[in-house]
């Protein structure tokens, strides 16, 4: 379970969190298949994920990478960190997420710290509790992030 980064010439940064091979068992035999997960972002607040599935793992990280620009996501990143805490639980992985202050660094396993690094946070302190399984600590990263709002102007009613 390597973290492979891939530059395109896109924008877009994207990192293969996992490569895992699958097999389906039919009356003939094992069919043998390769999953691979991979983030994608733009280092300013937009990053999607995706797997992909394939007979090669080229081929799997492409489809991966495909799907992934087309689920990216908008976080609001306030200078280098995130708003406010937020939480989030997705299958038996639940993910706390906290704001830290610019020049922190990240506190942030592999698996969370590959979506944050292409998302362009770089200052956060988390923490993953329950299952460990990347697919599910992504999901649920991606379910707090996507809770995260930042107030405009006209949304905040004064009250004097």
């Amino acid at each position: 379970m390597e973290k492979h980064k891939i530059e395109d010439e896109s924008q877009d940064n994207q990192v293969v969190v996992e490569i895992r091979r699958v097999t389906k068992v039919t009356k003939g035999g094992k069919n043998l298949n390769f999953r691979a997960l991979v983030v994608v972002g733009d280092r300013s607040g937009k990053a999607g994920f995706a797997t992909g599935k394939a007979a090669e793992v080229p081929e799997a990280i492409r489809k991966a990478i495909e799907k992934a620009r087309k689920n990216m996501i908008h976080i609001p990143v306030k200078e280098t960190t995130i708003p406010f805490d937020v939480s989030a639980k997705f299958g038996a992985s639940q993910v706390i997420l906290k704001p830290a202050s610019k020049g922190h660094g990240m506190v942030a396993g592999k698996t969370m710290r590959a979506f944050l690094e292409v998302a362009g946070i770089s200052d956060i302190t988390s923490k993953c509790l329950g299952s460990t399984n990347p697919l599910n600590v992504i999901s649920a990263t991606v379910k707090a992030l996507s809770k995260l709002s930042v107030p405009r102007e006209g949304d905040l009613n004064e009250v004097t």
